[in-house]
């Protein structure tokens, strides 16, 4: 069975040319923090020039635990290649991992899972 591992890659940009910030914060509205979610490709968000940290959340897929490492190493090399092709020079990559399924449930949750039952 697949689960879903949310995966969250956070960095900060590194000696950015005054080209690159320019392009950044120009596509910024793109990449607003508060209209984030979780995708396979991968969704941006970074608060230029405020910050000089971004973050990179994945909708990876694994099919048990051991698995999970590899879905973090998968969502990290998809952000370093994003990066890289566009030439965006970043330092201080990590990564966290959650396991879908293991998310507590809600209120509404917890009603909507009574009714399934």
């Amino acid at each position: 069975m697949s689960r879903t591992i949310r995966v969250t890659v956070r960095g900060s940009f590194d000696n950015l040319t005054d080209t690159q910030l320019a392009e950044l914060v120009a596509a910024q509205g793109a990449h607003d923090f508060l209209h984030t979610q979780y995708t396979p490709e991968g969704h941006l968000t970074y608060d230029l020039p405020a910050r000089p940290f971004f973050t990179f959340r994945f909708a990876e897929q694994a099919t048990d635990e051991a698995d999970i490492p590899q879905a973090a190493a998968r969502a990290e090399a998809k952000a370093t290649a994003w990066m890289a092709e566009r030439g965006y020079p970043v330092k201080k990559l990590t990564s966290q991992t959650v396991d879908v399924a293991e998310i507590p449930l809600g209120k509404r949750g917890k009603r909507e899972a009574a009714r399934k039952d």
